[in-house]
């Protein structure tokens, strides 16, 4: 894709974010049944929207990318090490539930670590936002999942699980 047909689409992509949230802001007046409805065909339309047609976009013009309003800085300083598990609690259960929240496609750490503690909830399992980053940090140093960027500093940088075939912690 050449340069002038790539800010053609970003302009359309951002026109489609300012109609997304007004869309937004119209259901979130409805009645609570009829927001319900809408709500996870929203949620689609956004996820893909940020997480998946954006991102494509910056990553072959990352030019195009407006700049961040929030200065990346380290949002976890929890080391492994430092973290101490209730008994009930094992770190191949907070691997799997971090797999289980993750994709093959790049998406924002802080994304990961807010979808694993929902689930770390509605599965009955104790542990906060930091243990599942500290977590992140170690299957990344392992080699068991793929990032970009600084994955302490959650809204700045990326994971995605390694391609199939690779090998996956126990």
């Amino acid at each position: 894709m050449d340069r002038e047909k790539a800010i053609e689409i970003h302009k359309l992509l951002l026109d489609l974010v300012e109609a997304y949230s007004r869309a937004e802001l119209a259901i979130g007046e409805l009645d609570r049944e009829d927001r319900v409805a809408f709500a996870n065909q929203l949620g689609a339309v956004s996820e893909a929207l940020h997480w998946e047609l954006l991102p494509v976009m910056y990553r072959m013009y990352p030019d195009l990318q407006p700049p961040s309003e929030e200065p990346p800085h380290i949002i976890s300083t929890l080391r492994w090490e430092e973290v101490s598990l209730p008994p009930t609690v094992t770190a191949g259960a907070i691997d799997q539930l971090i797999i289980s929240c993750m994709k093959q496609r790049w998406q924002k750490t802080a994304m990961v670590v807010g979808n694993a503690v929902v689930r770390s909830k509605e599965i009955g399992l104790a542990v906060s936002d930091q243990i599942i980053a500290a977590r992140i940090e170690v299957l990344v140093e392992a080699g068991f999942i793929e990032n970009q960027g600084d994955v302490r500093k959650w809204r700045h940088s990326e994971v995605r699980l390694k391609s199939e075939g690779a090998a996956r912690p126990n």
